[in-house]
């Protein structure tokens, strides 16, 4: 056995967990929060919108899975490591170095939107005020619209009850989920679908750390207001809390509605493995 193989057979496993969360994440907020930079730093808007938005999005959340999927199971997501946590046999010791792991990897990229479009955001807001804040974290009505804290929070439940519930139906192996392979596609295109049907009210954050992480990097860069909404109320708990409990929503719907009436088919092994579930033991 050479040195590099006795060294990855010590290495306690979750080290590669964590690591692959916090690339998975890195990746997934690379290009969410640089494709609102771009639009947002597009004085004539010929460099993107709404739906562009989506896209970029939805490809980064499969491309951050395709990233991380072998190691950790690419949950990118602590509202989803919380459901699993729950409703499946991930162990909870994980899920609070999960949670901060795909901060810290929210963090670090949105650092690196920050600094690149640095002189762009500076000839657009000088100030670094509300106008270009939602580059970095949501914003009730995206920071425009007169939208109230109980109906921004309701949205976030709901947006993130539907991801929580359709990821479970892509990644019960009873439920003909696609193929392994296939499912980061499957998952970005659902976030596409979400961002295109529930971003009005609250900027589809479903995703702490997605909203967190760039939030810290943004207050530490200039954006001394970046923890308040454009009203100046304290908002940036309600990316946290209401994704959290959407996500134990859709996880117990899942479980209630499909989950329980599934039979297995063939002898579990058998399975294809799929993606945002238990991770890999190395």
């Amino acid at each position: 056995m050479s040195a590099t193989d006795t060294t990855a057979t010590r290495r306690p496993p979750i080290v590669g967990e964590l690591c692959a969360e916090f690339a998975g994440t890195m990746i997934l907020i690379l290009f969410g929060v640089g494709v609102v930079a771009q639009v947002v730093t597009s004085a004539d808007g010929s460099l993107g919108d709404h739906d562009s938005i989506s896209w970029a999005w939805g490809l980064g959340v499969t491309l951050g899975v395709y990233v991380a999927a072998r190691l950790s199971g690419a949950h990118l997501n602590p509202a989803v490591t919380i459901a699993l946590a729950a409703f499946t046999e991930f162990e909870w010791r994980k899920v609070a170095p999960y949670a901060l792991a795909q901060t810290a990897g929210a963090f670090v990229a949105a650092l690196i939107v920050r600094v690149t479009y640095a002189d762009l955001i500076g000839a657009v807001d000088p100030g670094h005020t509300i106008k270009t804040q939602g580059i970095f974290s949501t914003l009730p009505g995206n920071g425009a619209a007169d939208v109230g804290i109980p109906t921004a929070f309701l949205d976030q439940v709901v947006g993130t009850a539907i991801l929580v519930f359709v990821i479970f139906a892509l990644t019960s192996a009873w439920n003909n989920p696609p193929l392994a392979n296939l499912g980061p596609v499957v998952v970005g295109l659902l976030v596409v679908a979400i961002g295109m049907a529930w971003g009005a009210n609250a900027g589809y954050a479903i995703n702490p750390a997605r909203d967190l992480g760039p939030r810290l990097a943004s207050l530490i860069t200039g954006y001394g207001g970046a923890l308040n909404d454009q009203n100046g109320n304290l908002y940036f708990w309600l990316p946290i809390v209401a994704p959290i409990v959407g996500g134990l929503v859709g996880g117990a719907l899942f479980k209630v509605l499909i989950g329980m009436h599934l039979t297995p088919t063939e002898p579990e092994s058998n399975q294809e493995e799929v993606v945002v579930s238990e991770p890999r033991q190395q």
